[in-house]
């Protein structure tokens, strides 16, 4: 009475409501292990109960049979300039074996496969050509398919799944429209209730829409569309309430008003994409996803299977990339030579080299743990979001830096070009399934905290009670709760501070051990700055994205180095693996401090922010960026052969074709390594004044002079031709595409 009553009366003033679409994100998935990063004391043996990711037998005969074989019929070059598709064989043989049905129940004539083989296959299909791995992520994600196995009524789904299933079916769906991108709740795309034609029927009860949709990945080819749209139902033919709320719908092609677009050309990939428009289109009540039950659900239907593209598809799009990246400009950095010399091991490009690896490690990490928790069960919204955005930019700096050591190779493009149309492809991957600016300002920590935060729900929900005395019992209890988890961390955080969380007793090995102590230390320290920003900021938080941005970035980071650890330890604890952890976790480390520092500067009340600092960080700044020795490391595991290599590009697609824009650099490394010790023979030979120079012209000298064998000249000679086919690029005619033998 003396406390929570005054503050239960002022927030009740001050506490925005929740709206609709807000709570319907809130609802959607399931709460991970975001909830023990809020907790402040997270639960180690929650993360390593979840189980290692695994494919059956079946699903890794079909990885390696017809995944390796729609590769090999994919010619990157002849699809995104050429043909701007995908030949008429690749998409035939897409549908013959099941691509398309990854996700679909075998009682439909699906695959009825795993996340993680989902994963798997975007990502090797992502790492032969971008365009192809949109085109089949797709339908095994956003598609209506997902939505229909969820949402569907047993009538849709039995005539629609084995469609979708045999490729019958190309599916589409339309969400974004022109004047409504991520304010769903603002699309002017209107379905009226009323009697309407249809298929020769004079009086059906349906909907008649009108809608203008873009940026629709398949929209050119499908046959089927997904619409969302706000239902109205002025004449109360289906209730009392007039405005329904989001509504979806499939609609088939051939629809009378229905209206497919130009294509887009989407940052030079050719996957099919483009608007859809429709006038005055009729269609039955029976057309509703889940009919008409689920009136009004769709945004919370979206919300809930939005999760498939975020958390497989384009984290396994963004992985291949940093895998391509790993192996093939490791590569490229050890076979050209500078003075002579490496340009590997000269140390600007060792230091993006490092990068590299270490980005390439915490996304196939952070992308290998959400699919572990699809694959039990769990539809972990935040998470999801999270993964999506950390792989994606990473993704960006990758592939920043593989450009930087290639320069003119990646650049000039043209068949032999692996790496430029991945360059291109980064703004996809930034863009959908939820930009990363709105994801990273409002998503991750504006729905991760609300969800996950132990109190903070039920004190909101306390305050709107619309029971004022059980409202205030319910708030009084919660929030005298709140204030001991809050007065929990002060002291906790600042004794992690000044010991630096060393004697907190955590699972791991020697390289583990040390990264559970700071994943303990820095998520009390998350779960106290979370709780000064809501005291401080109070629902004006919503709108200070700068702020809750920095706090979706601690977050985000505190996961990356759970899944760092989590994957390191699924892959057997090798020892040689452990510098890319180190890496990796110093990263994350680095990342989070920085975010904390910044919300630190920039709170309102400057004082609050001095006293944070001092609590969390008594000892100034205790994590720096990772150091050049371990850099250094790093860098060397992707100049060389190796098991540690393997792992790291493990899921990709290799060629082994000699003049394939990857199988050569492939090629040329395996004879450099080859020949690395005839190399240091004539460098030798050359500093004792017995060879005039060490290049090629020197090969026929040092044979005559009995320096090498003739054995040993002719691999040398054809170590460098594979080298100049490896570094070449390609040359066209001034009339058009016609490759010139330079």
């Amino acid at each position: 009475m003396l406390f929570s009553s005054a503050i239960y009366n002022a927030m009740k003033k001050v506490m925005p409501t929740i709206s609709q679409t807000e709570q319907e994100a809130l609802n959607a998935g399931d709460v991970w292990w975001e909830a023990e990063l809020f907790s402040g004391k997270p639960d180690f043996s929650f993360l390593q109960s979840v189980p290692k990711p695994t494919l059956s037998k079946e699903e890794q005969t079909f990885l390696d049979g017809p995944v390796n074989t729609f590769c090999e019929m994919l010619d990157d070059w002849q699809i995104t300039q050429e043909d701007y598709d995908l030949t008429p064989e690749a998409w035939q043989y897409a549908k013959d074996n099941g691509f398309f049905a990854l996700i679909i129940p075998k009682q439909y004539g699906g695959l009825d496969y795993s996340a993680y083989l989902h994963s798997e296959v975007v990502m090797k299909i992502g790492s032969r050509s971008g365009s192809a791995a949109v085109t089949v992520m797709v339908p095994n994600s956003l598609g209506p398919g997902k939505l229909l196995m969820t949402y569907g009524t047993q009538e849709q789904k039995d005539y629609y799944l084995p469609r979708l299933a045999k490729g019958i079916d190309i599916p589409c769906f339309g969400l974004t429209g022109p004047d409504a991108g991520s304010d769903a709740g603002a699309m002017p795309d209107i379905g009226v209730v009323c009697y309407g034609s249809y298929e020769g029927d004079e009086n059906v009860l349906g909907i008649r829409l009108n809608w203008a949709k873009r940026y629709i990945t398949l929209a050119p080819v499908a046959t089927l569309l997904g619409i969302a749209f706000k239902l109205s139902d002025p004449e109360h033919l289906l209730s009392d309430v007039e405005e329904r709320g989001i509504t979806l719908a499939l609609i088939k092609r051939d629809t009378e008003g229905v209206e497919i677009g130009k294509r887009h050309f989407p940052a030079n990939q050719a996957f099919m994409n483009g608007p859809i428009r429709g006038k005055d289109v009729f269609i039955p009540l029976d057309a509703i996803i889940g009919g008409v039950d689920y009136v009004g659900k769709g945004w919370a239907m979206l919300m809930e299977c939005l999760g498939d593209g975020r958390a497989i598809s384009l984290p396994a799009l963004g992985t291949a990339a940093g895998k391509m990246s790993s192996r093939y400009t490791g590569a490229y950095a050890r076979i050209r030579q500078q003075f002579h010399t490496p340009i590997g091991y000269f140390e600007g490009v060792e230091e993006a080299l490092a990068v590299i690896a270490g980005q390439t490690y915490a996304m196939d990490a952070s992308r290998s743990l959400v699919a572990s928790a699809l694959d039990s069960g769990v539809v972990p919204s935040v998470v999801s979001a999270i993964v999506k955005l950390q792989v994606m930019e990473r993704m960006r700096d990758v592939l920043n830096r593989a450009m930087d050591i290639h320069g003119g190779h990646g650049i000039c493009m043209g068949p032999h070009n692996h790496l430029g149309r991945a360059y291109q492809l980064i703004p996809v991957g930034i863009t959908v399934e939820g930009a990363n600016i709105l994801t990273r300002t409002m998503i991750i920590f504006g729905q991760g905290a609300m969800r996950s935060h132990p109190y903070l729900l039920k004190e909101v929900q306390a305050v709107h009670s619309s029971d004022s005395v059980q409202g205030l019992k319910d708030f009084d209890k919660t929030l005298f709760a709140h204030l001991g988890f809050i007065f929990s961390n002060v002291v906790r955080s600042y004794w992690f501070g000044l010991t630096y969380a060393k004697f907190v007793s955590t699972p791991g090995d020697n390289v583990t051990r040390p990264y559970y102590q700071q994943l303990e230390k820095m998520s009390s320290a998350f779960a106290l700055m979370s709780d000064i920003c809501i005291g401080v900021l109070g629902g004006s938080l919503k709108r200070r994205e700068k702020i809750s941005g920095r706090l979706a970035d601690a977050l985000a980071n505190l996961y990356v180095i759970s899944a760092v650890i989590k994957h390191y330890e699924n892959q057997g604890s090798r020892e040689e693996d452990a510098v890319l952890v180190q890496w990796a976790c110093d990263d994350a480390l680095y990342n989070i401090q920085y975010a904390l520092k910044g919300i630190m500067k920039n709170l309102p009340v400057p004082f609050i922010g001095r006293l944070s600092n001092m609590i969390v960080f008594p000892l100034t700044k205790p994590y720096q960026r990772p150091n050049d020795k371990t850099g250094h490391k790093v860098a060397r595991i992707i100049l060389s052969a190796s098991e540690t290599l393997d792992r790291l590009s493990h899921g990709i697609y290799k060629s082994d074709d000699k003049d394939d824009a990857t199988g050569r650099i492939e090629h040329a490394l395996f004879l450099v390594l080859r020949t690395n010790d005839l190399q240091h023979k004539l460098r030798d030979a050359f500093k004792n004044g017995r060879l005039k120079n060490r290049d090629r012209e020197a090969f026929a000298e040092a044979e005559q002079k009995n320096i090498i064998s003739e054995s040993e000249y002719n691999l040398l000679i054809e170590a460098e031709t594979a080298i100049q086919n490896a570094i070449k690029v390609d040359e066209f005619s001034f009339s058009g595409w016609e490759i010139k033998t330079p």
